[in-house]
């Protein structure tokens, strides 16, 4: 048996067992996800079609990893006008083993994983339970609660002292990525500029920029920190 099944805006025939690459969920491996959205099923030539999706149809899956694709380049040249802009983007995906094609309501076999809210608020409700039987436990105080969130918060890098460079100057860095860079201590362009290959991983892995994009400000960077 197969189905037609829509996820991240996209549509993939599956049958049991098979695996699949698509759009992250918000998922552990090893987690059962539910995918509802199904638009057809059938064994053969017999095929059932939704309208758009069919009632009491559902599709399990296995998260199997959690990872990225590879880096897709957006490059855009305009002649004699001296502008050049280049893009890079890794689409996060996770990849799941297709379990079971439940129809008519059938329940699964395994259960899904709770959603993260759900979660929460069991987390929440054991915890004031938990607070409830022990009313003389210790209590965070304010400065502790605060060195917490700053520890949370502190950026990649160190700022350095004195007036910041206007990094929008480099051609692909906006106000916004100008105010992300600034926010994890990026501010100048001679930092830019000694970016090293283990700087440019670290920011690679925590904020929305692709390696090849901070190495292309990198070299913009070193010619203008010349200045």
């Amino acid at each position: 048996m197969f189905a037609v099944i829509k996820t991240g805006g996209k549509q993939y025939r599956v049958a049991a067992n098979d695996l699949l690459k698509i759009e992250k969920l918000e998922a552990k491996v090893g987690d059962i996800v539910e995918i509802g959205n199904v638009l057809a099923h059938g064994e053969g030539e017999n095929v059932t079609f939704g309208a758009p999706f069919v009632d009491g149809a559902l599709v399990t899956a296995e998260v199997v990893e959690q990872g990225k694709n590879r880096t897709v380049i957006a490059f855009k040249k305009r002649r004699r006008q001296n502008s050049r802009r280049k893009i890079g983007h890794r689409q996060l995906l996770t990849t799941v083993r297709i379990a079971e094609i439940l129809l008519g309501g059938a329940k699964p076999s395994k259960k899904a994983a709770a959603k993260p809210e759900a979660k929460a608020e069991v987390a929440a409700e054991a915890k004031a339970e938990v607070a409830a039987k022990e009313p003389k436990a210790k209590k965070e105080t304010k400065a502790e609660v605060a060195s917490g969130e700053e520890a949370k918060a502190a950026p990649l890098f160190k700022a350095p002292k004195g007036e910041p460079d206007d990094l929008t100057v480099i051609k692909g860095i906006g106000p916004v990525a100008a105010k992300d860079l600034a926010e994890q201590g990026i501010v100048t362009f001679a930092q830019l500029a000694k970016l090293t290959d283990k700087d440019v991983a670290k920011i690679d892995e925590h904020m929305p920029f692709s390696a090849d994009q901070i190495k292309d400000w990198r070299e913009q960077a070193k010619e203008l920190a010349k200045k």
